[in-house]
């Protein structure tokens, strides 16, 4: 499906959707618990539904209906089941541990570029404590045995999803502890999880990289999702790229444990000017210089920042970024496509991404079917005020599938 982004300025008020980062892991831990869970969430989608989609195949019931998921934890696991995650990698990396500590003899499927994405250290550690894996790289793939054990070793460079999906299965196993080695990536997805499990009663006890984790999941009836920084952030990038007029974004926390909340900051380095005034988030438009940023906590930020940097003055040079190539897309080749087309220089090594600020102006975007790559694109072309074709823009509904809705809705149609 492509979509015209027509010639517009943007203005206005905008909530932004349910985090899915959180809603993946409270989903989990709900499907885990002793007792049914209510969970308020406004809004779901692609990812969400693939993580639903494993936990109802594994025995839990879930429902959803007027803004909130009711959730019939898993009382007797469904063996040899199929579990789908589609294009999922959270889903993915979540579940696997967490289907072999359950002993549910899966197989997993997926399409897209997710049979392809990093499996190691994770796969390797699988199979030294009590499970039997088909070959990597290809799906399905076959999960045996049982997990055990209760001190895993594993290096954190490659993935934190690895790491959640072992604390995630730590409480079914009665409890284990995780030393994380080397450079711990994406950080903050860490304290995301630790902040879940312990939404539900489980005692987590952490000293620098090592993690233990005890109890039974214990239900707290009602929760509810916070809003998603990685949406929000293209709304307030597109404020501080506006001609005039200011941007809102509702439905964030202050508080959030989100690691993408970085945008904030990385904005503000940029030079611009976002702040907060009651409920909401307000971006102003700013005057950008270019700026060194490390993206080793928030890499998914990558993308939409680029889209500032075409706009800045002089170089940005975003660092620790090769692990955008694993993504959805190679999204480090799909940047430098995506600015190249819009007329803006880019260069990138395997580590580190340089925009040549200028002038943007362009009227198509590849996706690359990859949902970041085409936001990203639609507020590009939205703050260049040109008309621009989203080539393969369905992709959005992996995480935001009202996206187009809401550009619409702030947008201002220029003759």
């Amino acid at each position: 499906m492509d979509v015209i982004v027509k010639k517009c300025t943007l203005s206005g008020t905008v909530s932004a959707p349910v985090s899915k980062s959180l809603a993946h892991r409270i989903l989990i831990c709900a499907s885990l618990s002793n007792t049914p869970c209510k969970v308020y969430c406004q809004g779901t989608n692609e990812d969400i539904a693939a993580t639903i989609s494993c936990l109802t195949a594994l025995g839990a019931d879930i429902e959803y209906k007027s803004g909130a998921f009711y959730i019939n934890p898993i009382k007797k696991v469904n063996k040899g089941c199929i579990l789908d995650c589609s294009e999922s990698g959270s889903t993915l990396r979540f579940i696997l541990p967490l289907a072999a500590a359950l002993g549910a003899d899966a197989s997993f499927i997926g399409k897209g570029r997710l049979p392809s994405r990093p499996l190691s250290p994770l796969y390797e550690l699988m199979c030294e404590n009590g499970v039997k894996m088909s070959e990597k790289g290809v799906m399905p793939l076959k999960c045996e045995g049982t997990l055990t054990g209760n001190y895993f070793k594993i290096d954190g460079g490659v993935s934190s999803q690895f790491i959640t999906g072992l604390l995630l299965a730590s409480p079914i196993m009665g409890g284990a502890t995780i030393e994380i080695t080397g450079k711990c990536e994406s950080s903050p997805y860490i304290d995301i999880t630790l902040s879940c499990l312990k939404m539900f009663g489980i005692d987590v006890k952490r000293v620098q990289n090592v993690i233990k984790v005890g109890g039974k999941y214990i239900s707290p009836g009602i929760l509810t999702v916070e809003g998603d920084w990685s949406s929000a952030a293209f709304w307030l990038t597109a404020g501080v790229l506006a001609k005039k007029g200011e941007i809102r974004v509702l439905s964030l926390s202050k508080d959030s444990p989100q690691g993408d909340m970085a945008v904030l900051s990385c904005l503000k380095r940029l030079g611009g000017r976002v702040k907060f005034d009651k409920d909401c988030y307000i971006a102003y438009p700013s005057m950008l210089s270019g700026c060194t940023i490390d993206c080793s906590d928030f890499p998914d930020l990558v993308p939409i920042l680029s889209v500032a940097a075409a706009f800045a003055r002089g170089d940005t040079v975003f660092c620790n970024i090769s692990r955008l190539r694993t993504k959805e897309s190679d999204r480090v080749e799909a940047i430098c496509a995506l600015l190249s087309a819009f007329g803006i220089s880019a260069n990138a090594t395997e580590n580190t991404l340089t925009v040549h600020g200028g002038a943007p102006m362009g009227n198509f975007v590849d996706s690359f079917s990859d949902h970041r790559i085409a936001m990203s694109g639609a507020i590009l072309a939205a703050s260049c005020g040109c008309e621009c074709t989203i080539k393969g823009a369905e992709c959005v509904k992996k995480s935001y599938p009202n996206f187009f809705d809401d550009l619409n809705s702030l947008s201002h149609f220029l003759q």
